[in-house]
């Protein structure tokens, strides 16, 4: 859920200027297909993005983003993507009405934190709710902090430190069939991901060059408590059908931010978004662990810079939840959305237009 703004490359500049119209920077510019959305936002009285959802109780539970108007200047970090609290929302059923329930955890609760709370998501166990959440440290780093409630809804009452060890962005929680709970994590640019390329922070940290194998996301095992990870980070592998990772060149395949795991049929599918090139893709493993091949794009690109989903069962259906700029236009005010999910007879993922002529 980052925006960069660079005026040095010319290429990376095009994102910029077609911001609005979904034009992305990379190997190939791509652009939005069609003009009439094929979802309409979940709500419109707040900005909302980065939806995490999840069926709890019987209803779906929706994690997002609250975006708002900060005033602050664009930069290459996201500054401009300043958000200050969460709010919840759930619903009965897909179409059905949507329920708002308020602040669930406000930035100025969190004793630990400075700015910028960004793409949450959220696990049950043992009868409590936990909101995995990233924010910046008082030194500009951002962590990952956990908060609870006995209820889905919130409100969400935070842990006095961040998790140990965590780093960057975008936490995706996912329970196996076996019991066992895993964290994925990561986000380059704004997100920080290359800072951590040695293992230690370097606020120095760069990507690595085109031709290398392009930074992926980091995960582990959780404690039972939900509260720690039970294992040092790992990066998982995203490979091409060759076996071979993907480049940091390749903005059509590799992975920017916004990671989510789901499983179906014995498979894992790990998904994400691919940044700059604003594609929603995916790829296949035999673990939770990886290694992960990449098979293709679950989502062409939305209107707005950003692209962060989820997806979930409902009902005997897939869905996916995401967002685009419908309400704002702006690619820092966004609203979440929703659209089935269909699969082919082999498992693998139709992909979806966001809009239609």
């Amino acid at each position: 859920m980052v925006f960069r703004l660079n005026v040095v490359h010319p290429m990376k500049a095009l994102v910029l200027t077609g911001a609005l119209l979904g034009i992305a920077a990379g190997s190939e510019a791509q652009t939005v297909k069609g003009t009439k959305p094929i979802s309409k936002p979940l709500v419109s009285h707040i900005y909302t993005a980065d939806p995490s959802a999840h069926v709890f109780n019987g209803k779906i539970y929706i994690y997002p983003s609250h975006d708002y108007e900060a005033g602050v200047k664009e930069d290459d970090l996201g500054s401009h993507f300043a958000m200050k609290d969460y709010h919840i929302l759930s619903m009965d059923a897909i179409n059905g009405k949507v329920t708002d329930h308020g602040v669930a955890l406000d930035l100025k609760d969190i004793p630990w934190a400075g700015r910028q709370l960004w793409a949450p998501d959220a696990a049950y166990k043992n009868g409590t709710y936990y909101l995995y959440f990233p924010v910046k440290d008082k030194q500009d780093v951002f962590r990952i902090g956990v908060a609870t409630s006995k209820s889905p809804a919130g409100p969400f009452k935070p842990q006095g430190q961040p998790m140990k060890n965590s780093l960057s962005i975008d936490p995706a929680v996912f329970t196996d069939t076996d019991g066992k709970t895993y964290m994925y994590i990561g986000g380059i640019w704004g997100g920080q991901l290359q800072r951590w390329k040695t293992g230690k922070y370097d606020p120095n940290g760069k990507e690595v060059a085109p031709d290398q194998p392009a930074l992926a996301p980091k995960m582990a095992r959780l404690t039972d408590n939900m509260l720690e990870f039970a294992e040092p980070l790992k990066e998982i592998k995203i490979l091409d059908k060759a076996g071979k990772p993907l480049l940091a060149k390749d903005n059509n395949r590799r992975f920017f931010e916004g990671g989510w795991m789901h499983k179906y049929k014995g498979k894992y599918y790990f998904s994400y978004s691919t940044g700059d090139t604003h594609y929603l893709a995916y790829a296949t493993g035999d673990s939770p662990y990886g290694p992960f091949t990449y098979q293709g794009v679950i989502m062409n690109p939305v209107k707005g810079w950003t692209t962060h989903h989820s997806i979930v069962e409902f009902k005997g259906k897939w869905y996916i939840f995401y967002h685009d700029v419908e309400l704002s236009g702006k690619t820092h005010l966004r609203n979440v959305k929703v659209a089935e999910l269909k699969r082919n007879a082999d498992g693998s993922i139709q992909t979806i237009d966001p809009y239609v002529n």
